[in-house]
């Protein structure tokens, strides 16, 4: 049966609990779509599952190790150092081979995560642009400051700028390396692009109110539970202050703290509305999908997902 479902949502939204238990429910693995969740070490700052690895015999002869969460398989999550660079290209290519090897073995493959840009080059099996660094661009680009490049990603590659992170200098320069270099934005390179696979997309909504009260709880609790710590750590490995603030977010804002730069209260405040923004940009990217279907009950999803795997 090759088909395969996808679950989106806003950051906090219980997007990784729901995909388990339809998992569990419906005989899955999990392909997990998030930008900063395949690095290893960056665990409470990017919301990341607490599985762990375990090995199994495959044909009981080639050792196979899987990140394992509530029994569930997931792919594709915890296994890059973060001193590499790890593109969407990168992606579409291993998320390719793990959704094959899952419908290989039977099994339903479930795509969850929060970074559209790496779910739909999967999907849509969508044509990514090959093109090399530009060290000259990316020098002059980089004299500029994030907002001029938001700008100007914004005139050249609405669509892109819409999901990006308009405060993540290398990001922003990279898509307009891309938009640069083809004359074209991403969007327009693959006009008509067709799904890997009879796909069925899930996305949860929730009311802002609550979306955003679930969002402060979850980084009261991710803070309590040592995420300044987990940036320290990562930074006395040898990851930089700008390769953590590169990383956006929750990265960028405590190694802003951790270098005296901003106060802790200024650093929660901040990270908590960049984290809400971040949450519009994802459903602004969703919105334009008309094939998502949006749940606000778990047993909603369940009944749709029978229905398409009749």
């Amino acid at each position: 049966m090759n088909k395969m479902i996808v679950i989106v949502g806003p950051t906090s939204s219980g997007k990784s609990e729901l995909a388990v238990k339809l998992a569990k429910k419906f005989n899955g693995e999990i392909i997990s779509c998030d930008s900063r969740q395949v690095y290893v070490g960056m665990n409470l700052g990017t919301g990341k599952i607490q599985g762990k690895w375990h090995s199994t015999l495959s044909h009981g002869r080639e050792k196979v190790w899987n990140y394992v969460y509530k029994d569930v398989a997931h792919h594709l999550i915890d296994f890059i150092s973060p001193k590499r660079q790890y593109s969407a290209a990168l992606f579409q290519r291993d998320a390719r081979k793990a959704i094959a090897d899952v419908i290989k073995r039977g099994k339903l493959p479930i795509l969850c995560g929060g970074t559209g840009h790496y779910l739909d080059t999967v999907v849509y099996n969508q044509q990514i642009p090959d093109v090399k660094p530009n060290l000259k661009l990316r020098k002059q680009l980089g004299k500029k400051s994030a907002d001029s490049l938001f700008r100007q990603l914004k005139k050249l590659d609405s669509h892109r700028a819409a999901a990006i992170d308009r405060f993540n200098k290398r990001r922003l320069i990279r898509a307009l390396e891309i938009a640069l270099t083809t004359g074209k934005p991403i969007s327009k390179l693959d006009p008509h692009p067709s799904p890997l696979t009879p796909t069925l997309w899930l996305g949860i909504s929730l009311p802002q109110k609550t979306l955003y009260k679930k969002i402060d709880l979850r980084l009261k609790q991710r803070l309590k539970a040592g995420m300044i710590d987990e940036v320290k750590n990562l930074h006395s490995k040898g990851l930089s202050w700008k390769r953590l603030e590169s990383f956006g977010l929750e990265y960028k804002y405590i190694s802003l703290y951790l270098q005296g730069k901003i106060k802790r209260d200024d650093m929660v405040t901040q990270l908590s509305y960049a984290i809400k923004h971040y949450s519009k940009r994802q459903l602004t990217w969703w919105k334009r999908n008309k094939e998502i279907k949006w749940i606000d009950d778990p047993k909603k999803a369940a009944k749709l997902l029978e229905k398409f795997l009749k």
